[in-house]
């Protein structure tokens, strides 16, 4: 009877289990609708952003932003951006893996010099990067518990301060870029500096914009904007991402747990038809045993 009731015990917890992964599924299916909706209505401001200023930029001569100027590197920022909790795959994982390479593939001698630097976005980046003691830049923890262009501004502000300061030379951005709830594609991204001269198909035909006050003017504006907006869609792609993650693991939680539950129903009643079956030979050998006598 012991292994009955430890049967029947793994049973509920088992069944348990499947109910939290059930809920948690649902949670997180609801979660990233508002995500995706978030993602979808951000991509097209952000792409025909870049392709403006890419035009703008294609035809002024020896103009040079303060966040487009190239530098010596001698220190690097790598941003790092996760989730604040577990329960969704390799999704963390992977993120973290993904700027581990890039550190040692490009940034190994600076890691050693203790010239690189890690802006963690995400309680498991924040973790992670302190507990293996990297030069973490201060603390964004609570970013997605209200995710908007503010809290996300603040974080590029500082960031392009501390370019513009020379505290680093160069700015990358590691994420989980969404395509649908069941694929994140592990992307790296240069924030700083910024790029302008790469023109896309479409920024590099020739649209005659009307221009108040001057072109200058107008690029120098775009540029700090476009930083902005590039880091936001990241933390939107990041989040979208997460969700996805999360209810694709859940979803997998609960098909585990129902394998487990029917194998563990079935070692119940195969234990308890050999229970039964104990407790009749022993009625059979007692009787025969009082027949004998």
């Amino acid at each position: 009877m012991a292994n009955l009731k430890e049967v029947r015990l793994r049973i509920a917890s088992v069944n348990s289990t499947q109910q939290i992964t059930k809920a948690m599924k649902m949670v997180s299916a609801a979660k990233l609708k508002r995500a995706t909706d978030a993602v979808v209505q951000m991509r097209p401001y952000a792409n025909k952003l870049k392709d403006i200023l890419a035009n703008l930029t294609a035809s002024l001569e020896g103009n040079e932003s303060e966040y487009t100027v190239q530098r010596e590197l001698k220190n690097v920022l790598v941003v790092v951006v996760t989730s604040n909790r577990g329960l969704a795959g390799a999704f963390n994982a992977n993120a973290i893996k993904t700027a581990n390479n890039l550190i040692n593939e490009k940034y190994a001698g600076f890691k050693k010099s203790g010239n690189l630097h890690i802006v963690a976005i995400g309680k498991k980046a924040q973790d992670y990067f302190t507990k293996n003691k990297f030069n973490v830049v201060g603390n964004n923890n609570d970013v997605f518990n209200n995710l908007n262009f503010g809290t996300s501004t603040k974080i590029a502000n500082e960031i392009m301060a501390g370019f513009v300061a020379g505290e680093w030379d160069r700015v990358e951005v590691v994420y989980n870029q969404f395509k649908n709830a069941g694929m994140q594609i592990l992307t790296t991204e240069q924030l700083l500096p910024v790029q302008a001269t790469v023109a896309s198909a479409t920024a590099k035909s020739n649209v005659d914009y009307l221009l108040e006050p001057s072109q200058e003017e107008i690029v120098s504006g775009l540029i700090p904007s476009s930083v902005k907006i590039q880091l936001y869609k990241a933390l939107l792609d990041s989040h979208a991402s997460e969700h996805g993650a999360r209810m694709t693991a859940m979803d997998k939680a609960t098909d585990n747990a129902g394998e487990l539950l029917r194998a563990l129903r079935l070692s119940y009643n195969q234990a308890r038809q050999a229970a039964i079956t104990n407790e009749i030979l022993e009625i059979v050998s007692g009787a025969n045993a009082l027949s004998a006598s």
